[in-house]
């Protein structure tokens, strides 16, 4: 349990306080971490940009931590498949560097009531193979991610959605059943992307994988995908943006999974750039190399421990209070993060205030992350310890899950909990996700995830007990979640997302760890790539070109 406290006193709390009040800047100055903390930056400073590109470039080469299984929006809702496919396919709504929305492919966005959202399609788009973007591609997007039927990843944002029809050449309307103030923020992410209705009824299974077709209106298009060597992208002469201008001709995908390999790649330059996915010991190496530039950026990511099932080892409230309280998370961001992350009192962090920030603040203060291994022992001997042992599953090739894992298991032994771990391939790891057999023999996962906007009850929504990512069933908060949904008054929605925040903070469905800012490598012969968030959701690649 992160503990309340009714100061603001902690170091922790003022570390997070201050990245929420300060203002984006480029990435720069020392780490004030003690400890073995190692990497240079400065948290107070997070980038949203880097210095663009300033001469044309042939070919940028760019690893991804995976091969991705499907480009086709609907199913991208990881790391690898949302960085190559922000470059590709355009949302009605699109995320600026600052993670602030503005709009994209919807030129104007209405609301006659709070069930009906009126999206006015942009004149003069259009696809890759020269058709003209129109009101049935978009309201057929939209169409193929509502119902139980549908295969959608991003699903849980159109559970409000009864209907999305065309009501004008260039109008779509979009119908709730309730108000639901998470699907008009959603447009700005993946779930709101577009793609082209014949292309997609014509590629059938086989839409968005290296056997299929795409098509999108973004600034790059598919080029090749070469299965399991490389997805190539290149640039879309015929953007409909004119203001758009992108120096790079093509950007090529690898895809090394092995952390250290992926180390090796980009400090002899065989790729130019990786966000995330790193392991904070390669980092600090890299930080030192004349051949590439570290920059760390604003994020909505935050590390965490997703426990499962509610007759696992995880599945006893006091179970989980006593381990999170046994978590010295302070330790955990030195050690396993070398101080490229904060200690997280509570899931969803202060990036995600994009409203009544004052307030969210103000509650933050109620929160500390200091342990405190004899309550954690009380609780246990109260709950009574499991029979059988905690299984946690760590990525393969993940230096960051097998570090923190150490450190859970020494946080269980210390309290009396037997913690062992499970290594599950990374390929196969994100099935955990959606895939209930592929968490069966597993007592929780560790989780490197985020919101998709500026709004924390888009994370807090995930323990709605209906909702995908609620693995351990809780329910402490549907009534409050629900109320929160339809509440488009920010300042009566930020009173109900605080509530929320506490009831979850103290019974712990997911177990906070850290917030991490996002991490970019970039070749010192290449600039102009977004550091922040907005690198999933929107077309990152578009300033970069060559250095002088």
């Amino acid at each position: 349990m992160v503990l309340r406290k009714t100061a603001l006193s902690s170091a922790a709390v003022l570390a997070l306080a201050s990245l929420t009040l300060a203002g984006c800047s480029a990435p720069s100055g020392t780490s004030d971490q003690k400890g073995p903390a190692s990497l240079e930056l400065d948290l107070d400073n997070l980038a949203t940009t880097t210095p663009a590109g300033t001469k044309p470039i042939d070919e940028v080469k760019w690893n991804l931590p995976y091969e991705p299984s499907s480009i086709d929006p609907i199913f991208t809702w990881n790391y690898a498949e949302n960085t190559a496919t922000a470059n590709l396919c355009e949302s009605l709504l699109r995320m600026k560097p600052d993670l602030s929305l503005e709009p994209g492919l919807a030129s104007t966005v209405d609301q006659p009531d709070d069930k009906t959202y009126v999206y006015t399609i942009r004149e003069g788009v259009t696809f890759w193979n020269g058709n003209p973007l129109t009101a049935e591609d978009v309201a057929f997007s939209l169409q193929r991610q509502i119902g139980e039927d549908s295969k959608s990843y991003w699903g849980d944002y159109f559970s409000n959605v009864v209907s999305a029809e065309v009501t004008g050449d260039m109008q779509v309307t979009v119908t709730l059943s309730e108000p639901d103030v998470l699907f008009a923020q959603a447009m700005g992410s993946a779930a709101g992307a577009i793609v082209e209705k014949a292309a997609a009824e014509a590629g059938g299974d086989a839409f968005g994988t290296p056997k299929g077709d795409l098509q999108c209106t973004g600034p790059y298009k598919v080029a090749s995908w070469d299965s399991g060597k490389r997805l190539v992208i290149e640039r879309n002469d015929a953007y409909w943006n004119t203001e758009v201008k992108p120096l790079a001709k093509q950007i090529s995908f690898s895809f090394i999974a092995d952390e250290s390999t992926a180390i090796n790649a980009l400090s002899t330059g065989d790729v130019d750039g990786q966000f995330f996915y790193l392991p904070p010991a390669g980092l600090s190496q890299l930080q030192k190399s004349k051949n590439v530039t570290t920059t760390f950026g604003e994020s909505f990511v935050f590390w965490t421990l997703a426990p499962i099932g509610k007759d696992g080892g995880l599945g006893d409230e006091k179970i989980r209070q006593a381990l999170s309280l046994a978590i010295d998370r302070e330790q955990l961001s030195k050690v396993v993060f070398q101080g490229a992350a904060i200690p997280a009192a509570t899931i969803a962090g202060p990036a995600t205030w994009g409203y009544e920030e004052d307030a969210f603040a103000e509650a933050f203060k109620e929160f500390d992350v200091t342990a405190d291994i004899e309550a954690a022992k009380k609780l246990v001997a109260e709950a009574g310890a499991p029979s059988e042992p905690i299984v946690l599953a760590v990525q393969g090739s993940s230096a960051v899950h097998e570090q923190t894992a150490s450190v859970i298991q020494a946080a269980g032994q210390a309290i009396g909990l037997n913690v062992q771990t499970k290594v599950i391939p990374v390929e196969q790891f994100g099935n955990l996700y959606f895939d209930p057999a592929a968490r069966e023999g597993l007592d929780g996962f560790f989780t490197t995830n985020y919101a998709d906007f500026a709004d924390p009850l888009g994370v807090y929504s995930f323990f709605e007990s209906a909702n995908s990512h609620d693995y351990i069933g809780w329910d402490g908060a549907d009534a409050e979640i629900a109320e929160a949904l339809k509440t488009t008054d920010d300042a009566k929605r930020a009173e109900l997302v605080i509530g929320i925040q506490k009831k979850v903070t103290e019974a712990l469905p997911w177990i906070p760890l850290a917030y991490e800012p996002t991490t970019m490598i970039q070749s010192t012969r290449i600039s102009g790539a977004v550091p922040s968030f907005a690198y999933l959701y929107a077309p990152w690649a578009v300033s970069i070109g060559g250095t002088e």
